[in-house]
């Protein structure tokens, strides 16, 4: 009898943080991966934590704001696959929150700024640019497979 192995799914959370008509986005530098990219607020899910809970911290040790849970709105889910790994990414819209954005890391982050949703950055990640589309679109659920 041959058993199923179980795939191990990285939980991740995304802020859309949203003013008006523009997102706010966070270009990522030395980091190694996706170095150069503008991409939205966001980190892995740790042991023990909420999604909410790891979106609140995430978005505080990133950019200094502080998000009271009950602002959190899940906006969409999306289930990427890559060759050795999979990831599960909750992306969550807020509009209410106390300070203004700034890098708050900069040994992973070189800028923030305000995108409108209709003139995205060249330079971004491309599963977070389908997230937003799908976000316009209102569709809550992807899933992307990729290569790399």
């Amino acid at each position: 009898m041959t058993l199923k192995v179980r795939h191990t799914i990285i939980p991740e959370v995304y802020l859309v943080l949203s003013r008006n008509d523009d997102v706010l986005l966070i270009r990522r530098a030395h980091t190694g991966f996706e170095d150069g990219m503008y991409t939205l607020v966001a980190g892995h899910v740790d042991a023990g934590e909420s999604f909410s809970e790891a979106l609140v911290r995430e978005a505080h040790e990133e950019t200094g704001i502080v998000i009271q849970p009950h602002h959190l709105k899940v906006a969409h889910v999306m289930h990427r696959k890559y060759v050795h790994e999979e990831r599960i990414g909750v992306s969550f819209s807020v509009t209410a929150w106390e300070h203004e954005p700034c890098v708050m890391e900069p040994h992973k982050h070189d800028d923030i700024r305000w995108f409108s949703v209709n003139h995205l950055p060249e330079h971004m990640s491309a599963y977070v640019k389908v997230a937003l589309n799908n976000i316009h679109n209102g569709e809550f659920f992807s899933e992307l497979s990729l290569t790399a």
